[in-house]
C-alpha cells in the first residue's frame, strides 16, 4: 500500500470510527428509506458489488485477459481497497444511525469485518513481514558483533579498544553487556511479531467467509426493500 493510499484509507476508517456509534447523538429511523438514503444505499451496494471484480480477475484467466486491456492487477487491487472502504462509509451514512433491524446490524457488522480483514491482508501483514526482515538483519549483525567481541575478550584484548575485526559491526566503546541486551530485546520483539503474524495468517479465510456472509445479507436486505416497497416513491 502506497503512502497516499494508506493516508486516504486511514482517514476514511477514522471517519467510520465516529460514524458507527453516532446513533448516540443522532438517529433518523426514516432516513434509510428516503430518497437520499436510497441513493447512498444504492451507491454503497454498487461499490460492494464492484469488489468482486478483483477476485474474479485474479482467479479467472479468461476474465483476467479481458480486464488486463483496461487496468492492471495492481490498479484493480487499489480500486478493491478504495471501493471497500468508501462503500462501508456510504453504507453507514445510509443507515441514518438507526440500528434497530437485526438484519441491518448483521449487515453492518459483516461489512466492517470485511473491511478490517481486507486491510490486515493488504497492509498489516506485508508491513509486518518487512519489519521482521529488518529486525532479523539487525539481530544477525548484533550476533556477529557479539561473537567477534567475545573472541577479542577471550584473547585478552581491551574492552575499550575492540579492534579492527569488529569495528565495522558495532560502535566503539559499546560493552558486551549492551550487545547481549540488544540481542535479547530483538529476539523478544521478533518472537512477539512472529506470534502476531501467525495469529493473523488465516486472514484470507476470515475475509472470504465474512464477504460471503455480507453478500448474502446484502441480497436479503435489497430483497426486503423491494418486497416492502421504497418509502420515497410513495
Amino acid at each position: 500500500m502506497s503512502e497516499n493510499e494508506r493516508v486516504t484509507v486511514g482517514a476514511v476508517l477514522t471517519a467510520l470510527l465516529f460514524l458507527v456509534p453516532a446513533f448516540v447523538l443522532h438517529s433518523s429511523p426514516r432516513f434509510a428509506g428516503s430518497l437520499s438514503g436510497f441513493v447512498l444505499g444504492a451507491a454503497a451496494a454498487a461499490l460492494m458489488l464492484s469488489l468482486l471484480v478483483y477476485p474474479v480477475a485474479k482467479y479467472s484467466m479468461s476474465f483476467r485477459s479481458l480486464i488486463a486491456r483496461l487496468a492492471s492487477m495492481r490498479a484493480l487491487l487499489a480500486f478493491h481497497v478504495y471501493a471497500g472502504v468508501f462503500g462501508a462509509f456510504l453504507a453507514i451514512l445510509h443507515t441514518g444511525h438507526n440500528y434497530q433491524s437485526p438484519l441491518g446490524i448483521a449487515l453492518v457488522v459483516s461489512m466492517l469485518l470485511v473491511v478490517v480483514t481486507g486491510l490486515v491482508g493488504r497492509y498489516y501483514l506485508p508491513q509486518t513481514s518487512i519489519e521482521l526482515r529488518e529486525q532479523q538483519s539487525r539481530l544477525a549483525t548484533l550476533r556477529t558483533a557479539y561473537d567477534r567481541t567475545a573472541v577479542a575478550l577471550s584473547d585478552k584484548q581491551s574492552s575499550d579498544a575492540e579492534g579492527p575485526p569488529f569495528r565495522d559491526s558495532v560502535p566503539q566503546g559499546v560493552p558486551i553487556l549492551r550487545l547481549v541486551e540488544g540481542i535479547a530485546d530483538l529476539e523478544y520483539a521478533i518472537g512477539s511479531r512472529e506470534m502476531v503474524k501467525r495469529m493473523f495468517m488465516p486472514w484470507i479465510v476470515a475475509h472470504v467467509t465474512t464477504a460471503i456472509l455480507m453478500y448474502l445479507l446484502l441480497a436479503l436486505h435489497v430483497a426486503g426493500e423491494i418486497y416492502y416497497g421504497l418509502r420515497w416513491i410513495s
